[in-house]
């Protein structure tokens, strides 16, 4: 099964729109960060651009700002705009009715697939682009502290 990982490289360009103080980035800048390719971010800002979490600044030193205040956006708003349909997904092709197992999995799954996505919403919805901004900025300036002390 294929891992996706749109979710966390859009958090990652989020955080880093932040983080730099609101100058516009370019997307071979993004893509140097995320160690990926331009084109990989480019796919991603569009859709994050259609969600209204990012917009373009055209012309010379161009690039990407964030269009809302990042304590506005939620990370339940960073998944919607990048990830498509639920966050499980029954199997593909329909289990061997003549199974007994088969049968019967899918209903048997659906209530705790259903609140397990719930539960994953409510979480993501109480953390902001600002939130992982401070997470990142706390976590930097330990790593600096641990690194002086060690000198």
């Amino acid at each position: 099964m294929p891992v996706n990982s749109r979710f966390a490289v859009a958090a990652h360009i989020l955080t880093l729109l932040y983080d730099c103080g609101g100058d516009p980035l370019t997307s071979e800048y993004i893509a140097g960060s995320v160690n990926t390719n331009p084109a990989v971010i480019r796919r991603l800002l569009t859709s994050l651009a259609k969600a209204g979490l990012t917009t373009a600044q055209l012309g010379a030193g161009g690039g990407t700002l964030l269009a809302r205040p990042a304590a506005s956006i939620t990370l339940l708003d960073v998944y919607r705009a990048v990830d498509e349909g639920a966050l499980f997904a029954m199997h593909r092709q329909g289990p061997n009715p003549e199974c007994p197992v088969g049968r019967h999995i899918q209903a048997a799954l659906e209530g705790t697939m259903d609140a397990a996505a719930r539960a994953v919403e409510t979480e993501l919805a109480r953390r902001t682009v600002a939130d992982l901004v401070d997470d990142v900025r706390r976590r930097e300036r330990r790593k600096t502290r641990a690194h002086a002390a060690s000198q």
